[in-house]
């Protein structure tokens, strides 16, 4: 069979991009075939930002999955004039569900994909797809002109929303994952495959049919995750003492601040630990970083994208995984800390809570709170039996439950198979 994938943000530090390829490798392993229909987009910004980083358009190949990369178009103008449309997108769908044709209107002016939308037209090769699978309910630019082509042609359809529950009690991360034209995409589609229970009770309490939505998860292969050189990392890169990691994008609500303002409480407190960030800078956060004193920045390595081997080295070398974000839906790379039984720290906001068992496999904080962060940091930078013994439980479960076979077996009934 022929599966047509749609993931927005195709590259190595997006955990949507990991999930498509593991589930597309073994789809094509099994004899099917997977094209995967993406944007030329680098970095998340670029959606709404030009002077972003971005790769080059057309095919290429991935595990035997056909990659098609297409042109992020923008309106003329700032890029602030994204967050501001999308804000309004928020206060219009206050007034509820009538409003779904003019935010889907609204959610195509800026950014869009005219030569997705023209390729989907006229494309032969896709004439023999029999289904249809979406991600990222947020980035609905793209995943609205997929969804009415399928419907068109009657094709079944799954989506892997990655819905963002923020921090309990407050819908101000929520509100642009569950507006009224997202959850009738997600209501009309024949599958719903969530992270976590979290995000299923969430979208069944808003109206997605329960028996079409199933809980998969996210794993990792511990093959290809391990084989890491702690001590080559070091080396590298001058380091000596205790290691935090962190991984993917540096950002506000990634909770990025909050870990570099935790590592200043330790460093003025005399804890002689170094701070290591792999993935990219989200503006704000770059600017933040910049201000630091020379002296804080020598603590650091901040490197920015970096190769398998050496995202694998740097979880070797750790100490301890530091992200605690209100905007992860699971959180691929607790289990790769955890992989190399190093203890993770994260937030009680999102589909965390569902993944890290507090004071089990790693600690969890209220988001945003740094005082707290440090503290919990700075408990296992000191102590390392406990460290060790945190690390341990988690490298248990992801060698017994959190592989991507596992989650493969729980999507691949979506599929018919």
């Amino acid at each position: 069979m022929h599966f047509l994938h749609l993931v927005q943000l195709y590259n190595q530090a997006s955990g949507a991009s990991r999930y498509f390829r593991e589930i597309g490798a073994r789809l094509v392993g099994e004899g099917h075939q997977v094209t995967v229909l993406t944007t030329d987009a680098l970095d998340l910004e670029y959606f709404w930002d030009a002077g972003k980083q971005r790769l080059s358009t057309g095919v290429t190949w991935d595990g035997g999955m056909r990659i098609i990369r297409f042109p992020v178009r923008r309106l003329p103008g700032p890029p602030i004039i994204y967050p501001i449309l999308r804000r309004m997108m928020v206060e219009v769908g206050r007034l509820g569900a009538p409003t779904a044709p003019l935010l889907r209107q609204m959610a195509t002016l800026t950014p869009r994909l005219p030569e997705l939308e023209r390729y989907l037209a006229s494309a032969p090769e896709l004439a023999d797809v029999t289904l249809v699978h979406t991600t990222n309910i947020t980035l609905d630019f793209a995943l609205l002109p997929v969804a009415r082509w399928a419907k068109r042609r009657g094709l079944p359809q799954l989506c892997t929303p990655f819905v963002h529950l923020g921090e309990p009690g407050s819908r101000q991360i929520v509100q642009y994952y569950s507006l009224p034209h997202q959850l009738a995409l997600l209501r009309a589609c024949d599958g719903v495959a969530t992270m976590t229970s979290l995000e299923r009770d969430f979208l069944v309490a808003r109206g997605v049919p329960a028996e079409r939505v199933r809980v998969v998860g996210a794993g990792v292969t511990l093959a290809e995750v391990r084989g890491g050189d702690g001590a080559a990392f070091r080396a590298a890169h001058g380091i000596t003492g205790p290691i935090v990691l962190s991984l993917g994008a540096a950002a506000y609500d990634k909770g990025t601040v909050h870990v570099l303002a935790a590592l200043r409480r330790l460093w003025a407190a005399g804890v002689p630990v170094t701070w290591v960030q792999c993935g990219p800078l989200l503006g704000h956060f770059a600017e933040h970083y910049r201000q630091l004193p020379a002296a804080e920045q020598a603590r650091t390595r901040v490197l920015g994208y970096v190769s398998d081997q050496v995202r694998r080295d740097a979880l070797a070398a750790a100490d301890v995984y530091a992200q605690p974000s209100r905007t992860d839906s699971f959180g691929i790379a607790y289990l790769e800390a955890w992989s190399y039984g190093v203890p993770v720290v994260g937030a009680w906001a999102g589909g965390v809570p569902a993944v890290i068992r507090h004071g089990t496999d790693g600690l969890l904080v209220p988001f945003g709170d740094v005082a707290a962060l440090a503290g919990a940091l700075g408990r296992l930078v000191g102590d390392p039996t406990l460290a060790r013994a945190l690390g341990a439980v988690g490298r248990g479960r992801v060698g017994h439950e959190l592989t991507w076979d596992a989650v493969y077996g729980r999507v691949r009934g979506l599929y018919g198979l």
